[in-house]
């Protein structure tokens, strides 16, 4: 594969071409301990996969450059199950000629209301790490060693105590937990890859530090979600636009790719501040 060169838009103009160890994009998407970055791809009209439901079909060779760095610099990737079986993600390493930018094995971790544990991953030599909550925990124990799942139910969130079971009758997850428990394990520095409900969720809980958005030059028409899905506020009302802050923009010219790196959770120097799951 012949990767394309980028140019740097923001925050100065330059371009980065591809090299072996992709030192420059390294530089641009350094990952700090404790940080949780989301990555996402989008259509030009905002659909979040194509025609076979799947993201594959939106992505090209200048959103696979950047992937594959972010990959490199995670010590984990969380993922919802759901995204993980149509994705049919597998046991995940680190990308080839990037090994060198962590020595440890890049982990997975499902997060699940059921607990269901797709057969791929239940099959793997290095089996994933399963966060869930009450509803999916038997299931969860029973595909995978006690080690590998992380219970953590999630309770009273309609903020007047009254009502404190309800989220673990639906089997919500504390995603707040979550991360805080893969943090205990060394695991700090968190890469979601979706999908669109769990990015959500993260979002309103206010755990994502930055997000890393792909514009694909592609239309693909009604149907498929936008990288954030839900049912939003429960009053029907939307919520006030949260802000975000430019890091930098990447744009790949033969198709007309864009790369945008967002702060959602900056620092004084621009930075993320690294204190989601720490």
């Amino acid at each position: 594969m012949v990767l394309p060169t980028l140019n740097l838009i923001v925050p100065a103009s330059r371009i980065v071409p591809p090299d072996d160890g992709e030192a420059d994009l390294v530089a641009l998407y350094e990952h700090a301990p404790g940080a949780l970055r989301a990555n996402m791809i989008a259509t030009v009209d905002g659909g979040a996969w194509g025609p076979d439901h799947v993201s594959g079909s939106i992505n090209d060779d200048a959103d696979w450059r950047v992937f594959r760095v972010q990959r490199a610099l995670a010590d984990v990737v969380v993922v919802g199950a759901g995204t993980a079986r149509a994705e049919q993600y597998t046991q995940l390493g680190r990308p080839d000629g990037l090994a060198h930018l962590r020595a440890a094995p890049l982990e997975l971790a499902l997060v699940t209301r059921s607990g269901d544990v797709p057969p791929l991953l239940v099959q793997a030599d290095r089996l994933p790490y399963v966060i869930t909550g009450a509803r999916g925990a038997a299931a969860a124990q029973a595909a995978l060693p006690a080690d590998r799942v992380i219970v953590v139910p999630a309770t009273g969130r309609d903020g007047d105590g009254g009502d404190e079971d309800r989220d673990v009758d639906r089997g919500d997850v504390d995603l707040a937990a979550g991360l805080s428990a893969l943090a205990a394990l060394g695991l700090r520095r968190v890469l979601c890859e979706g999908g669109p409900h769990l990015l959500a969720d993260l979002l309103a809980a206010g755990l994502v530090d930055e997000l890393c958005v792909t514009t694909s030059p592609r239309l693909v028409g009604p149907g498929p979600s936008r990288i954030v899905a839900g049912e939003g506020p429960a009053s029907g009302a939307s919520a006030a636009p949260a802000g975000a802050r430019l890091a930098h923009l990447l744009h790949e010219p033969a198709a007309g790719t864009l790369l945008a790196r967002w702060l959602l959770r900056a620092g004084d120097d621009g930075s993320a501040t690294g204190e989601a799951g720490g």
